[in-house]
Protein backbone atom coordinates (compact mmCIF):
# COMPACT_ATOMS: atom_id res chain seq x y z
CA UNK A 1 0.00 0.00 0.00
CA UNK A 2 1.41 3.05 -0.96
CA UNK A 3 2.32 5.60 2.44
CA UNK A 4 -0.19 8.32 3.35
CA UNK A 5 1.01 11.79 2.52
CA UNK A 6 -0.23 14.91 1.29
CA UNK A 7 -1.20 13.63 -1.91
CA UNK A 8 -3.41 10.79 -0.99
CA UNK A 9 -6.84 11.12 -1.44
CA UNK A 10 -9.72 10.28 0.92
CA UNK A 11 -13.15 8.46 -0.12
CA UNK A 12 -15.64 7.37 2.65
CA UNK A 13 -18.87 5.83 3.22
CA UNK A 14 -21.85 8.05 4.43
CA UNK A 15 -24.64 5.86 6.83
CA UNK A 16 -26.02 5.21 9.83
CA UNK A 17 -24.67 2.36 11.09
CA UNK A 18 -21.76 2.03 9.45
CA UNK A 19 -19.68 -0.42 11.74
CA UNK A 20 -20.63 -3.73 10.12
CA UNK A 21 -19.28 -2.51 6.31
CA UNK A 22 -16.69 -4.72 4.02
CA UNK A 23 -16.41 -1.36 2.06
CA UNK A 24 -12.90 -0.67 3.84
CA UNK A 25 -11.15 -3.68 2.92
CA UNK A 26 -13.15 -3.37 -0.88
CA UNK A 27 -11.65 -0.31 -1.83
CA UNK A 28 -8.46 -0.35 0.10
CA UNK A 29 -7.66 -3.47 -1.53
CA UNK A 30 -8.01 -2.20 -4.64
CA UNK A 31 -6.10 1.44 -3.75
CA UNK A 32 -3.50 -1.17 -3.04
CA UNK A 33 -3.73 -3.52 -6.19
CA UNK A 34 -4.14 -0.47 -8.53
CA UNK A 35 -1.28 1.36 -6.46
CA UNK A 36 -3.24 4.36 -6.18
CA UNK A 37 -2.77 6.67 -3.27
CA UNK A 38 -6.66 6.63 -2.00
CA UNK A 39 -7.90 5.70 1.26
CA UNK A 40 -11.49 4.87 2.45
CA UNK A 41 -13.20 5.37 5.57
CA UNK A 42 -16.48 4.81 7.11
CA UNK A 43 -18.38 7.77 8.34
CA UNK A 44 -21.51 7.30 10.68
CA UNK A 45 -23.86 10.46 10.64
CA UNK A 46 -26.34 11.25 12.52
CA UNK A 47 -30.11 11.81 11.42
CA UNK A 48 -30.24 15.73 10.69
CA UNK A 49 -26.27 15.86 9.11
CA UNK A 50 -26.65 14.40 6.10
CA UNK A 51 -26.54 17.75 4.28
CA UNK A 52 -23.76 18.76 6.13
CA UNK A 53 -22.13 15.80 6.09
CA UNK A 54 -22.01 16.09 2.02
CA UNK A 55 -21.29 20.18 2.31
CA UNK A 56 -18.42 18.90 4.38
CA UNK A 57 -16.92 15.88 2.53
CA UNK A 58 -16.80 18.29 -0.51
CA UNK A 59 -15.11 21.67 1.49
CA UNK A 60 -12.55 18.90 3.05
CA UNK A 61 -11.76 17.65 -0.51
CA UNK A 62 -12.89 13.95 -0.75
CA UNK A 63 -12.59 12.63 -3.77
CA UNK A 64 -15.95 10.72 -3.58
CA UNK A 65 -18.54 8.72 -0.81
CA UNK A 66 -20.49 5.70 -1.14
CA UNK A 67 -23.91 6.36 0.79
CA UNK A 68 -25.61 3.82 2.27
CA UNK A 69 -29.06 3.21 4.62
CA UNK A 70 -30.90 5.39 5.41
CA UNK A 71 -29.61 7.80 3.28
CA UNK A 72 -29.30 6.41 -0.02
CA UNK A 73 -33.02 8.59 -1.40
CA UNK A 74 -32.66 11.74 0.98
CA UNK A 75 -28.91 11.88 -0.60
CA UNK A 76 -30.43 13.05 -3.90
CA UNK A 77 -31.20 16.69 -3.11
CA UNK A 78 -28.17 17.80 -1.65
CA UNK A 79 -25.96 16.76 -4.93
CA UNK A 80 -25.14 18.92 -7.95
CA UNK A 81 -25.99 16.42 -10.41
CA UNK A 82 -27.77 12.56 -11.01
CA UNK A 83 -26.91 9.92 -13.23
CA UNK A 84 -30.03 8.76 -15.18
CA UNK A 85 -30.19 5.73 -14.53
CA UNK A 86 -30.15 6.73 -10.65
CA UNK A 87 -32.75 8.79 -11.10
CA UNK A 88 -34.86 6.57 -12.39
CA UNK A 89 -34.01 3.99 -9.78
CA UNK A 90 -34.97 6.99 -7.09
CA UNK A 91 -31.48 6.18 -5.03
CA UNK A 92 -27.90 6.66 -5.12
CA UNK A 93 -25.27 4.70 -3.45
CA UNK A 94 -22.00 6.76 -5.05
CA UNK A 95 -20.85 10.61 -5.19
CA UNK A 96 -18.65 11.33 -7.49
CA UNK A 97 -16.52 14.67 -6.74
CA UNK A 98 -17.53 17.32 -9.78
CA UNK A 99 -16.94 21.00 -9.94
CA UNK A 100 -19.04 22.52 -7.68
CA UNK A 101 -20.55 19.20 -6.31
CA UNK A 102 -20.85 15.91 -6.49
CA UNK A 103 -23.11 13.84 -8.67
CA UNK A 104 -24.45 10.40 -7.76
CA UNK A 105 -24.76 7.66 -9.34
CA UNK A 106 -26.37 3.93 -8.49
CA UNK A 107 -23.36 1.90 -8.68
CA UNK A 108 -26.08 -1.72 -6.77
CA UNK A 109 -27.77 -2.44 -9.59
CA UNK A 110 -24.92 -2.18 -12.44
CA UNK A 111 -23.30 -4.53 -9.35
CA UNK A 112 -26.24 -6.62 -9.32
CA UNK A 113 -25.85 -7.03 -13.25
CA UNK A 114 -22.34 -7.45 -13.27
CA UNK A 115 -22.65 -10.47 -10.62
CA UNK A 116 -25.37 -11.81 -12.34
CA UNK A 117 -23.56 -12.16 -15.70
CA UNK A 118 -20.19 -13.38 -14.13
CA UNK A 119 -22.84 -15.66 -12.90
CA UNK A 120 -24.14 -17.01 -16.01
CA UNK A 121 -27.28 -15.39 -15.45
CA UNK A 122 -29.42 -14.40 -18.03
CA UNK A 123 -31.66 -11.64 -17.90
CA UNK A 124 -32.97 -10.60 -21.62
CA UNK A 125 -36.22 -12.43 -22.51
CA UNK A 126 -36.83 -13.80 -18.81
CA UNK A 127 -40.10 -13.70 -16.65
CA UNK A 128 -38.79 -12.76 -13.19
CA UNK A 129 -40.32 -12.94 -9.90
CA UNK A 130 -39.17 -10.33 -7.26
CA UNK A 131 -39.69 -11.37 -3.75
CA UNK A 132 -40.19 -8.29 -1.71
CA UNK A 133 -41.44 -4.42 -2.47
CA UNK A 134 -38.89 -2.33 -0.72
CA UNK A 135 -36.97 0.41 -2.18
CA UNK A 136 -34.34 -3.04 -3.46
CA UNK A 137 -36.81 -4.64 -5.27
CA UNK A 138 -37.85 -1.20 -7.24
CA UNK A 139 -34.64 -0.94 -7.79
CA UNK A 140 -34.15 -4.05 -9.28
CA UNK A 141 -37.65 -3.87 -11.26
CA UNK A 142 -35.94 -0.88 -13.05
CA UNK A 143 -32.78 -2.78 -13.51
CA UNK A 144 -34.73 -6.18 -15.27
CA UNK A 145 -36.41 -3.54 -17.52
CA UNK A 146 -33.22 -1.69 -18.35
CA UNK A 147 -31.57 -5.18 -19.46
CA UNK A 148 -34.32 -6.70 -21.24
CA UNK A 149 -36.43 -9.13 -19.12
CA UNK A 150 -39.64 -10.09 -20.75
CA UNK A 151 -41.61 -9.36 -17.57
CA UNK A 152 -41.84 -8.90 -13.71
CA UNK A 153 -43.83 -10.06 -10.93
CA UNK A 154 -43.63 -8.14 -7.35
CA UNK A 155 -44.92 -10.78 -4.80
CA UNK A 156 -45.35 -9.25 -1.65
CA UNK A 157 -46.64 -9.89 1.83
CA UNK A 158 -48.09 -6.17 1.54
CA UNK A 159 -50.41 -6.44 -2.36
CA UNK A 160 -50.83 -2.32 -2.52
CA UNK A 161 -46.52 -1.87 -1.70
CA UNK A 162 -46.05 -4.00 -4.65
CA UNK A 163 -48.88 -3.01 -6.81
CA UNK A 164 -46.95 0.71 -6.28
CA UNK A 165 -43.48 -0.41 -7.61
CA UNK A 166 -45.30 -1.84 -10.34
CA UNK A 167 -47.14 1.29 -11.60
CA UNK A 168 -44.60 3.10 -11.04
CA UNK A 169 -41.96 1.02 -12.76
CA UNK A 170 -44.69 0.57 -15.90
CA UNK A 171 -45.19 4.62 -16.60
CA UNK A 172 -41.64 4.71 -16.79
CA UNK A 173 -41.80 1.63 -19.59
CA UNK A 174 -44.48 2.97 -21.65
CA UNK A 175 -46.40 -0.25 -21.34
CA UNK A 176 -47.34 -3.39 -19.09
CA UNK A 177 -44.00 -4.63 -17.99
CA UNK A 178 -44.78 -5.24 -14.18
CA UNK A 179 -47.20 -6.68 -12.13
CA UNK A 180 -48.25 -7.60 -8.34
CA UNK A 181 -49.07 -10.37 -6.75
CA UNK A 182 -49.89 -11.39 -3.16
CA UNK A 183 -47.38 -13.82 -1.18
CA UNK A 184 -49.89 -16.46 -0.55
CA UNK A 185 -50.97 -16.52 -4.28
CA UNK A 186 -47.88 -17.81 -5.81
CA UNK A 187 -50.38 -20.73 -6.80
CA UNK A 188 -51.86 -18.86 -9.32
CA UNK A 189 -48.62 -18.80 -11.56
CA UNK A 190 -48.91 -20.82 -14.98
CA UNK A 191 -48.19 -24.64 -13.55
CA UNK A 192 -45.91 -25.19 -16.31
CA UNK A 193 -43.80 -21.91 -16.33
CA UNK A 194 -40.26 -21.73 -14.64
CA UNK A 195 -38.58 -18.22 -13.60
CA UNK A 196 -35.96 -16.57 -12.25
CA UNK A 197 -36.75 -15.57 -8.71
CA UNK A 198 -34.68 -12.70 -7.06
CA UNK A 199 -35.12 -12.49 -3.16
CA UNK A 200 -34.79 -8.88 -2.44
CA UNK A 201 -35.77 -8.93 1.13
CA UNK A 202 -34.24 -8.76 4.54
CA UNK A 203 -35.78 -12.50 5.68
CA UNK A 204 -33.13 -14.86 6.09
CA UNK A 205 -30.67 -12.45 7.24
CA UNK A 206 -28.02 -13.87 9.68
CA UNK A 207 -28.73 -14.58 12.68
CA UNK A 208 -32.29 -15.26 11.23
CA UNK A 209 -30.77 -17.89 8.98
CA UNK A 210 -33.90 -20.23 8.43
CA UNK A 211 -36.13 -17.53 7.64
CA UNK A 212 -37.51 -17.37 4.26
CA UNK A 213 -40.26 -15.39 2.58
CA UNK A 214 -42.16 -18.84 1.28
CA UNK A 215 -41.73 -21.26 2.90
CA UNK A 216 -44.20 -24.13 0.39
CA UNK A 217 -41.46 -25.95 -1.93
CA UNK A 218 -44.60 -26.03 -4.72
CA UNK A 219 -43.23 -22.90 -5.22
CA UNK A 220 -39.29 -23.71 -5.70
CA UNK A 221 -40.66 -25.90 -8.75
CA UNK A 222 -41.28 -22.93 -10.04
CA UNK A 223 -37.82 -21.69 -9.99
CA UNK A 224 -35.35 -22.26 -12.87
CA UNK A 225 -32.42 -19.97 -10.92
CA UNK A 226 -32.48 -18.20 -7.52
CA UNK A 227 -30.68 -15.28 -6.77
CA UNK A 228 -31.26 -13.76 -2.82
CA UNK A 229 -29.34 -10.51 -2.70
CA UNK A 230 -28.35 -11.67 1.20
CA UNK A 231 -24.88 -12.78 1.69
CA UNK A 232 -24.76 -13.85 5.13
CA UNK A 233 -25.91 -16.69 5.72
CA UNK A 234 -23.56 -17.66 2.22
CA UNK A 235 -26.70 -20.06 1.58
CA UNK A 236 -29.88 -18.97 2.79
CA UNK A 237 -32.84 -21.45 3.30
CA UNK A 238 -34.42 -19.72 0.24
CA UNK A 239 -31.07 -20.68 -1.80
CA UNK A 240 -31.48 -24.65 -0.19
CA UNK A 241 -35.13 -24.58 -1.26
CA UNK A 242 -34.10 -23.71 -4.88
CA UNK A 243 -31.20 -26.21 -5.22
CA UNK A 244 -33.71 -28.57 -3.32
CA UNK A 245 -36.12 -28.63 -6.16
CA UNK A 246 -33.66 -28.79 -9.04
CA UNK A 247 -32.84 -24.69 -9.95
CA UNK A 248 -29.60 -22.78 -9.68
CA UNK A 249 -29.13 -20.41 -6.43
CA UNK A 250 -26.90 -17.29 -5.68
CA UNK A 251 -26.13 -15.09 -3.52
CA UNK A 252 -25.47 -11.25 -3.12
CA UNK A 253 -21.90 -11.51 -2.40
CA UNK A 254 -20.56 -10.84 -5.78
CA UNK A 255 -23.45 -7.87 -6.07
CA UNK A 256 -21.65 -6.22 -2.65
CA UNK A 257 -18.11 -6.71 -4.68
CA UNK A 258 -18.95 -5.59 -7.81
CA UNK A 259 -20.72 -2.33 -6.72
CA UNK A 260 -17.81 -1.60 -4.88
CA UNK A 261 -15.70 -2.26 -7.57
CA UNK A 262 -17.64 0.14 -10.29
CA UNK A 263 -17.41 3.04 -7.67
CA UNK A 264 -14.17 2.36 -7.25
CA UNK A 265 -13.72 3.21 -11.27
CA UNK A 266 -16.29 5.69 -11.34
CA UNK A 267 -13.34 7.82 -8.54
CA UNK A 268 -10.42 6.87 -9.90
CA UNK A 269 -11.14 6.28 -13.77
CA UNK A 270 -9.23 3.18 -13.46
CA UNK A 271 -10.75 -0.02 -15.23
CA UNK A 272 -10.71 -3.49 -12.56
CA UNK A 273 -9.39 -6.58 -13.92
CA UNK A 274 -11.44 -9.98 -12.88
CA UNK A 275 -8.13 -11.04 -11.36
CA UNK A 276 -8.20 -8.11 -9.49
CA UNK A 277 -11.74 -8.41 -8.45
CA UNK A 278 -11.14 -12.13 -7.31
CA UNK A 279 -8.53 -10.83 -4.98
CA UNK A 280 -10.30 -8.29 -3.63
CA UNK A 281 -13.11 -11.42 -2.76
CA UNK A 282 -10.51 -13.14 -1.16
CA UNK A 283 -9.61 -9.87 1.09
CA UNK A 284 -13.33 -9.91 1.62
CA UNK A 285 -13.98 -13.98 2.64
CA UNK A 286 -16.27 -14.02 0.60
Amino acid sequence: MKAIDGHTRTCGLIGNPVEHTLSPVIHNTLAELTNIGLCYVPFRVEEGQLEAAVKGAYALNLLGTNVTVPYKSDVIPFLKEIDPLAARIGAVNTLVRTEGGYKGYNTDMPGLYRAMCADGVKISGEKVLILGAGGVARAVTVLLLEKGAKEVILLNRTLEKAERIAQEVNVLAGRNFASAMANEDYGKLPADERYLVIQATSVGLHPHDEDVVIEDRSFYEKVHTGYDLIFNPARTKFMRLVEEQGGRAFNGAKMLLYQGIIAYELWTGTEVSEEQARLVAEAMQL
